[in-house]
Protein backbone atom coordinates (compact mmCIF):
# COMPACT_ATOMS: atom_id res chain seq x y z
CA UNK A 1 0.00 0.00 0.00
CA UNK A 2 2.65 2.11 0.84
CA UNK A 3 4.65 1.83 -2.43
CA UNK A 4 1.71 2.14 -4.31
CA UNK A 5 0.23 5.41 -2.70
CA UNK A 6 4.05 6.92 -3.23
CA UNK A 7 4.20 5.80 -7.13
CA UNK A 8 0.43 7.59 -7.34
CA UNK A 9 1.56 10.62 -5.60
CA UNK A 10 4.45 11.08 -7.79
CA UNK A 11 2.43 10.15 -10.98
CA UNK A 12 0.96 13.37 -10.13
CA UNK A 13 2.33 15.45 -8.24
CA UNK A 14 5.18 15.76 -10.50
CA UNK A 15 3.99 16.41 -14.10
CA UNK A 16 3.58 19.24 -15.97
CA UNK A 17 0.07 20.97 -16.57
CA UNK A 18 0.71 19.41 -20.82
CA UNK A 19 0.87 15.82 -19.58
CA UNK A 20 -1.99 15.65 -17.39
CA UNK A 21 -4.15 14.09 -19.84
CA UNK A 22 -1.41 11.10 -20.81
CA UNK A 23 -1.33 10.75 -17.00
CA UNK A 24 -5.07 10.17 -17.21
CA UNK A 25 -4.93 7.74 -19.89
CA UNK A 26 -2.14 5.87 -18.24
CA UNK A 27 -3.92 5.33 -14.93
CA UNK A 28 -6.73 4.22 -17.08
CA UNK A 29 -4.79 1.59 -18.36
CA UNK A 30 -2.94 0.64 -14.55
CA UNK A 31 -6.50 0.19 -13.18
CA UNK A 32 -7.29 -2.52 -16.54
CA UNK A 33 -4.27 -4.09 -16.24
CA UNK A 34 -4.86 -4.11 -12.04
CA UNK A 35 -8.10 -5.87 -12.63
CA UNK A 36 -6.61 -8.25 -15.18
CA UNK A 37 -4.47 -9.62 -12.20
CA UNK A 38 -7.67 -10.00 -9.89
CA UNK A 39 -9.28 -12.11 -12.23
CA UNK A 40 -6.26 -14.70 -12.52
CA UNK A 41 -5.86 -14.29 -9.01
CA UNK A 42 -9.74 -15.17 -8.10
CA UNK A 43 -9.91 -17.54 -11.36
CA UNK A 44 -12.28 -15.31 -13.23
CA UNK A 45 -11.86 -15.14 -16.69
CA UNK A 46 -14.20 -12.25 -17.65
CA UNK A 47 -12.31 -10.00 -14.90
CA UNK A 48 -9.40 -10.84 -16.71
CA UNK A 49 -10.68 -10.24 -20.07
CA UNK A 50 -12.50 -7.15 -19.13
CA UNK A 51 -9.22 -5.75 -16.97
CA UNK A 52 -6.92 -6.63 -20.65
CA UNK A 53 -9.11 -4.86 -22.71
CA UNK A 54 -9.20 -1.78 -20.64
CA UNK A 55 -5.08 -2.26 -19.97
CA UNK A 56 -4.59 -2.55 -23.71
CA UNK A 57 -7.21 0.43 -24.54
CA UNK A 58 -5.50 3.03 -22.12
CA UNK A 59 -2.21 1.67 -23.57
CA UNK A 60 -2.96 2.21 -26.89
CA UNK A 61 -4.57 5.59 -25.93
CA UNK A 62 -1.28 6.43 -24.52
CA UNK A 63 0.83 6.00 -27.33
CA UNK A 64 -1.16 7.87 -29.43
CA UNK A 65 -1.73 11.23 -27.03
CA UNK A 66 2.30 10.95 -26.23
CA UNK A 67 2.90 11.01 -30.68
CA UNK A 68 0.84 13.64 -30.76
CA UNK A 69 2.35 16.05 -28.17
CA UNK A 70 5.96 14.51 -29.18
CA UNK A 71 5.98 13.43 -25.93
CA UNK A 72 8.08 10.22 -24.06
CA UNK A 73 5.99 8.34 -22.12
CA UNK A 74 8.84 8.24 -19.53
CA UNK A 75 9.36 11.70 -19.50
CA UNK A 76 5.78 11.87 -18.80
CA UNK A 77 5.60 9.63 -15.99
CA UNK A 78 8.49 10.69 -14.26
CA UNK A 79 7.92 14.19 -14.16
CA UNK A 80 10.16 15.59 -17.26
CA UNK A 81 9.40 19.12 -18.37
CA UNK A 82 9.03 19.95 -22.16
CA UNK A 83 9.05 17.71 -25.47
CA UNK A 84 11.82 15.80 -27.07
CA UNK A 85 13.04 18.85 -29.32
CA UNK A 86 13.40 21.65 -26.21
CA UNK A 87 16.18 23.29 -25.79
CA UNK A 88 17.39 24.31 -21.89
CA UNK A 89 17.47 28.36 -22.76
CA UNK A 90 15.16 30.35 -21.40
CA UNK A 91 11.68 30.25 -23.40
CA UNK A 92 10.88 33.21 -25.74
CA UNK A 93 8.94 36.47 -24.08
CA UNK A 94 6.77 37.95 -27.18
CA UNK A 95 5.37 41.52 -27.18
CA UNK A 96 2.75 43.09 -28.87
CA UNK A 97 -0.54 43.96 -28.35
CA UNK A 98 -4.22 42.26 -28.55
CA UNK A 99 -6.49 42.90 -31.17
CA UNK A 100 -10.49 42.42 -30.54
CA UNK A 101 -13.63 41.77 -32.36
CA UNK A 102 -16.82 42.05 -32.51
CA UNK A 103 -19.49 39.55 -33.79
CA UNK A 104 -20.92 42.04 -36.93
CA UNK A 105 -17.18 42.40 -37.80
CA UNK A 106 -16.82 38.88 -37.59
CA UNK A 107 -20.04 37.85 -39.62
CA UNK A 108 -19.33 40.51 -42.20
CA UNK A 109 -15.77 38.94 -42.35
CA UNK A 110 -16.69 35.47 -42.85
CA UNK A 111 -19.62 36.50 -45.22
CA UNK A 112 -16.97 38.06 -48.00
CA UNK A 113 -14.14 35.22 -47.19
CA UNK A 114 -14.39 31.91 -49.74
CA UNK A 115 -12.64 29.72 -47.38
CA UNK A 116 -12.89 28.85 -44.00
CA UNK A 117 -11.32 26.57 -42.06
CA UNK A 118 -13.07 26.05 -38.10
CA UNK A 119 -10.40 24.68 -35.70
CA UNK A 120 -12.32 23.55 -32.32
CA UNK A 121 -10.91 22.93 -28.81
CA UNK A 122 -11.45 22.06 -25.06
CA UNK A 123 -13.83 25.46 -24.99
CA UNK A 124 -16.06 24.47 -27.66
CA UNK A 125 -16.68 20.83 -25.66
CA UNK A 126 -17.23 22.91 -22.11
CA UNK A 127 -19.68 24.99 -24.00
CA UNK A 128 -21.10 22.81 -25.66
CA UNK A 129 -21.23 25.15 -28.62
CA UNK A 130 -21.32 22.23 -31.46
CA UNK A 131 -24.98 22.95 -32.36
CA UNK A 132 -24.90 26.53 -32.71
CA UNK A 133 -21.63 26.30 -34.85
CA UNK A 134 -23.23 23.26 -36.69
CA UNK A 135 -26.28 26.06 -37.04
CA UNK A 136 -23.75 28.45 -38.75
CA UNK A 137 -21.77 26.31 -40.56
CA UNK A 138 -24.70 25.39 -42.82
CA UNK A 139 -25.59 28.98 -43.67
CA UNK A 140 -21.92 29.40 -44.50
CA UNK A 141 -22.27 26.70 -46.97
CA UNK A 142 -25.75 27.53 -48.40
CA UNK A 143 -23.38 30.85 -49.02
CA UNK A 144 -21.37 29.35 -51.19
CA UNK A 145 -18.53 28.61 -48.62
CA UNK A 146 -15.94 26.42 -48.38
CA UNK A 147 -16.41 25.70 -44.84
CA UNK A 148 -13.72 22.75 -43.09
CA UNK A 149 -12.70 21.59 -39.51
CA UNK A 150 -9.55 21.12 -38.49
CA UNK A 151 -9.25 19.04 -35.37
CA UNK A 152 -6.12 18.24 -33.72
CA UNK A 153 -5.10 14.83 -32.20
CA UNK A 154 -5.26 15.93 -28.74
CA UNK A 155 -8.13 18.65 -28.96
CA UNK A 156 -10.15 19.03 -26.36
CA UNK A 157 -8.76 16.21 -23.76
CA UNK A 158 -8.80 13.48 -25.53
CA UNK A 159 -8.09 12.00 -29.08
CA UNK A 160 -11.50 11.88 -30.62
CA UNK A 161 -13.32 14.55 -28.38
CA UNK A 162 -13.59 16.90 -30.57
CA UNK A 163 -14.65 14.83 -33.67
CA UNK A 164 -17.24 12.84 -31.28
CA UNK A 165 -18.79 16.11 -30.45
CA UNK A 166 -19.03 17.31 -33.77
CA UNK A 167 -20.93 14.37 -35.21
CA UNK A 168 -23.24 14.36 -32.18
CA UNK A 169 -24.22 17.92 -33.77
CA UNK A 170 -24.73 16.42 -37.36
CA UNK A 171 -21.50 17.58 -39.03
CA UNK A 172 -20.62 15.74 -41.40
CA UNK A 173 -17.67 13.88 -41.60
CA UNK A 174 -16.36 14.96 -45.31
CA UNK A 175 -15.64 18.35 -44.21
CA UNK A 176 -13.59 17.05 -41.01
CA UNK A 177 -9.99 17.03 -41.08
CA UNK A 178 -7.10 15.54 -39.37
CA UNK A 179 -3.82 17.83 -38.52
CA UNK A 180 -1.78 15.78 -41.10
CA UNK A 181 -4.83 16.60 -43.92
CA UNK A 182 -5.07 20.45 -43.61
CA UNK A 183 -2.37 21.93 -41.97
CA UNK A 184 -1.23 23.04 -45.97
CA UNK A 185 -4.16 24.33 -46.59
CA UNK A 186 -3.79 27.40 -44.20
CA UNK A 187 -1.86 29.40 -46.49
CA UNK A 188 -4.76 29.43 -48.74
CA UNK A 189 -7.97 29.68 -46.45
CA UNK A 190 -9.34 33.43 -46.00
CA UNK A 191 -10.89 32.58 -42.60
CA UNK A 192 -9.20 30.51 -39.68
CA UNK A 193 -12.08 30.53 -36.56
CA UNK A 194 -10.46 29.41 -33.52
CA UNK A 195 -12.84 27.87 -31.12
CA UNK A 196 -11.52 27.68 -27.64
CA UNK A 197 -8.48 26.35 -28.79
CA UNK A 198 -5.25 27.85 -27.37
CA UNK A 199 -1.93 25.12 -27.04
CA UNK A 200 -3.01 23.28 -30.17
CA UNK A 201 -2.21 25.94 -32.20
CA UNK A 202 0.38 27.84 -30.60
CA UNK A 203 2.95 29.01 -32.78
CA UNK A 204 5.81 28.90 -30.09
CA UNK A 205 5.57 24.95 -30.50
CA UNK A 206 7.31 25.98 -33.82
CA UNK A 207 9.41 28.59 -33.20
CA UNK A 208 10.47 29.01 -29.56
CA UNK A 209 12.60 25.63 -29.44
CA UNK A 210 13.05 26.71 -25.55
CA UNK A 211 9.24 26.48 -25.26
CA UNK A 212 8.02 23.89 -22.62
CA UNK A 213 5.69 22.95 -26.07
CA UNK A 214 8.64 23.04 -28.14
CA UNK A 215 8.27 20.32 -31.33
CA UNK A 216 4.65 19.42 -30.22
CA UNK A 217 2.80 19.57 -33.81
CA UNK A 218 0.57 22.14 -33.92
CA UNK A 219 -2.02 23.43 -36.22
CA UNK A 220 -0.28 26.38 -38.00
CA UNK A 221 -3.89 28.77 -38.02
CA UNK A 222 -1.49 31.92 -38.14
CA UNK A 223 -0.76 31.50 -41.65
CA UNK A 224 -4.35 32.14 -42.87
CA UNK A 225 -4.98 35.71 -44.30
CA UNK A 226 -7.35 36.26 -41.11
CA UNK A 227 -7.61 34.83 -37.64
CA UNK A 228 -10.42 35.05 -35.19
CA UNK A 229 -9.93 33.37 -31.57
CA UNK A 230 -12.55 32.68 -29.45
CA UNK A 231 -11.84 32.25 -25.87
CA UNK A 232 -13.67 33.37 -22.57
CA UNK A 233 -10.91 35.31 -21.75
CA UNK A 234 -6.58 35.81 -22.75
CA UNK A 235 -5.27 33.39 -20.33
CA UNK A 236 -2.58 30.70 -21.16
CA UNK A 237 -3.68 27.71 -21.98
CA UNK A 238 -3.63 24.18 -20.58
CA UNK A 239 0.23 23.83 -20.61
CA UNK A 240 0.87 27.43 -19.00
CA UNK A 241 2.39 28.86 -22.34
CA UNK A 242 1.69 31.88 -23.53
CA UNK A 243 0.35 31.84 -27.14
CA UNK A 244 2.31 34.47 -29.53
CA UNK A 245 -0.73 33.52 -31.98
CA UNK A 246 -2.95 35.96 -30.20
CA UNK A 247 -0.19 39.10 -31.03
CA UNK A 248 0.10 38.96 -34.53
CA UNK A 249 -1.06 41.37 -37.06
CA UNK A 250 -3.77 39.11 -38.63
CA UNK A 251 -5.03 38.42 -35.31
CA UNK A 252 -8.28 39.16 -33.79
CA UNK A 253 -9.59 37.91 -30.14
CA UNK A 254 -12.96 37.75 -30.01
CA UNK A 255 -14.18 36.96 -26.00
CA UNK A 256 -16.69 35.90 -24.85
CA UNK A 257 -18.64 32.43 -23.93
CA UNK A 258 -18.17 29.54 -26.90
CA UNK A 259 -21.79 28.67 -27.17
CA UNK A 260 -23.29 32.11 -27.12
CA UNK A 261 -21.04 34.01 -29.14
CA UNK A 262 -21.55 30.50 -32.05
CA UNK A 263 -25.32 31.35 -31.17
CA UNK A 264 -24.90 34.75 -31.95
CA UNK A 265 -22.89 34.13 -35.32
CA UNK A 266 -25.12 32.08 -36.71
CA UNK A 267 -27.95 34.55 -36.29
CA UNK A 268 -25.79 37.08 -37.97
CA UNK A 269 -24.51 35.38 -41.01
CA UNK A 270 -27.93 33.92 -41.39
CA UNK A 271 -29.72 37.39 -41.57
CA UNK A 272 -26.36 38.27 -43.84
CA UNK A 273 -27.11 35.21 -46.18
CA UNK A 274 -30.66 36.18 -46.19
CA UNK A 275 -31.70 32.33 -46.25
Amino acid sequence: LATSGALGWHMTASIGGADMPVVITVLNSYSGWALCAEGFMLDMPIMTTVGALIGCSGAALTKIMCDAMNRDILSVILGGYGTKSSGKGEAMKFEGEVTQTNVDEVCNLLMESQSVIIVPGYGLAVSKGQYPLKDMVDHLKNAGKKVRFGIHPVAGRMPGQLNVLLAEAGVPYDIVEELEEINDDFDETDVCLVIGANDTVNSAAEDDPNSEIAGMPVLRVWNSKQVIVMKRSLAAGYAGVDNPVFLKDNTDMLLGDAKDTCEKLAAGVKALSGK
